[in-house]
């Protein structure tokens, strides 16, 4: 192991970091054309799946795609799993 080696490992978590924060930039961006009622669409089904099964906030997400000429609403529930009992 070098000297200076721990400089080289800042710079790898530096690009990594500005990586991710790329990724979120754009994500928001996105976000930002798509429709005001999302946010409030996916708080909703969030109620509705909470009177049947016990989920967190994280559970829903709802995002517009756009499929060519089309916008398609892509809603993503992620359930516990249930232990046999």
């Amino acid at each position: 192991m070098g000297m200076f080696d721990f400089l080289l490992a800042r710079k790898q978590t530096a690009a990594v970091a500005k990586d991710r924060l790329r990724i979120i930039v754009a994500h928001e961006r996105a976000s930002r054309g798509g429709p005001d009622y999302l946010p409030m669409l996916q708080r909703e089904l969030l109620e509705v799946i909470r009177k049947y099964v016990s989920v967190d906030a994280e559970a829903v997400k709802v995002d517009l795609v756009g499929d060519g000429d089309n916008k398609v609403l892509d809603i993503s529930v992620s359930l516990p799993e249930h232990s046999a009992g």
